[in-house]
């Protein structure tokens, strides 16, 4: 019976779609930021690259603190809006980049994508603008490179925040098959308004929808639905891949920083479960078992449940989610 509401409510939901029409091109122009976009300019790879960033700085002295906000793998630094706002009233100046390959910044073409990288070029950014030390907050795929980040300069970080971060399990190692960029990239050009809502309805929001989760789906599907369409499906196709094939969760019980999980229990993200047996894909996104697993691997981790709560919980209830952190933000 509990399943049959489950579908009722994801049917009713969907039936629920407005007509977007929006269509932005490969670096989100015509998106709007909820602050001034700026570009860093810098040079990777053998490429002139333009990555897109929001540096939002109190009012008055403010507290001299610094926090730096990843975005995940279907989410931009705009994502971020509310958790900006709740900072910076509290006094932090705080940086919201978007990574090369998604919304704002360069999509390149010849791109080896890799944490490593990624965590290299926000280095790059933070010592453009002077940043020596920050904590980072990182969501989803944003949390996977959070934690590479903190591997790779952990004197540059002050604590590490992991909201709902994938890449808790080993999917590969749990039996997932590999696919290709080639397949990716086929199927991500085939994502629509339509196939981003029920994704999310599905895995991040246990099949319950309010309409501000809209702006969100639109920020990305104006992008598949725009005249870069071809380039945008490649490079998540790519980040796909390294996502798939980089995981951090062998590396927890290296971190050397105050390391903070929030994490929402109603949420069963496991990318590549689509194309897994049965058997396996019912093991994996369990996001309580696999947070309090976390919390024990990760040396001065604390662990924040949000039992009813799914991927996104500072997009789902702000309020609740910004108490909780501000609470637990250590002091300098």
């Amino acid at each position: 019976m509990h399943r049959i509401a489950s579908l009722a409510l994801s049917l009713a939901a969907l039936s629920a779609t407005p007509a977007f029409a929006s269509s932005y091109d490969g670096e989100s122009q015509g998106f709007e930021y909820p602050h001034p976009r700026q570009a860093h300019a810098f040079s990777s790879q053998g490429q002139s690259l333009s990555m897109a960033y929001m540096d939002v700085r109190p009012a008055g002295a403010g507290n001299g603190r610094t926090a730096v906000l990843l975005h995940g793998k279907n989410f931009c630094g705009p994502t971020w809006d509310e958790t900006i706002t709740v900072l910076v009233d509290a006094g932090w100046r705080v940086i919201a980049p978007d990574q090369i390959g998604f919304c704002g910044s360069t999509k390149p073409r010849g791109y080896q994508f890799s944490f490593a990288q990624l965590a290299a070029n926000t280095h790059g950014l933070l010592d453009e603008l002077g940043v020596e030390r920050a904590v980072f907050i990182g969501h989803s795929m944003g949390g996977m490179l959070a934690t590479r980040y903190a591997l790779q300069y952990p004197a540059a970080v002050e604590q590490l925040v992991l909201v709902n971060p994938i890449g808790l399990e080993d999917w590969q190692a749990a039996g997932v098959p590999y696919t290709t960029i080639d397949a990716m990239a086929e199927n991500e050009r085939k994502t629509t308004f339509d196939s981003i809502k029920a994704y999310q309805l599905k895995f991040y929001y246990d099949g319950q929808w309010a309409p501000r989760y809209d702006r969100w789906v639109d920020m990305l599907a104006g992008m598949y639905a725009g005249p870069d369409r071809e380039i945008v499906a490649w490079n998540q196709a790519q980040t796909s891949e390294m996502v798939f094939t980089q995981p951090v969760v062998h590396e927890f019980p290296k971190l050397r920083v105050p390391t903070l999980l929030m994490i929402g229990g109603k949420d069963r993200t496991a990318p590549g479960a689509n194309r897994a047996p049965e058997a396996v894909a019912a093991t994996l996104g369990n996001y309580p078992v696999l947070g309090r697993k976390t919390a024990e691997a990760i040396p001065d981790a604390q662990l924040v449940e949000f039992p009813a709560l799914g991927h996104s919980p500072q997009v789902e209830a702000p309020d609740e989610f910004h108490a909780a952190l501000l609470q637990r933000l250590v002091p300098r």
